[in-house]
């Protein structure tokens, strides 16, 4: 399988995870752990700063890339004060077909 079928693969199999009840949102492996809320907030938000990284190297001379600290952005952001439909509605729209930003694996 090439990468670009990979990566639609990888898309479809995410997205159905938007899918689930709160119930099954809220839910954790263990008890301090991220919840899959939590899992699909930061998978969106690292598309967006993979997105941007990637945009940068393509478009800048000598570009610098920031290294990110996920667990302090989660705690910053306050992901789970998100909409979480809004995020949904998001990633849907660059699943759609919106070649705009360049969705790569959501």
């Amino acid at each position: 399988m090439g990468l670009i079928q990979e990566l639609e693969s990888t898309k479809a199999e995410t997205l159905k995870f938007f899918e689930l009840t709160d119930e099954e949102l809220d839910k954790s492996y263990e008890p301090g752990k991220w919840t899959v809320r939590y899992i699909l907030h930061h998978l969106a938000d690292a598309e967006t700063v993979l997105f941007e990284r990637i945009r940068r190297v393509i478009s800048e001379p000598r570009q610098v890339l920031w290294a990110l600290d996920q667990d302090a952005w989660a705690q910053i952001a306050g992901l789970c004060q998100h909409t979480f439909r809004a995020i949904k509605a998001d990633l849907r729209i660059r699943a759609g077909g919106d070649n705009s930003r360049c969705s790569l694996a959501l």
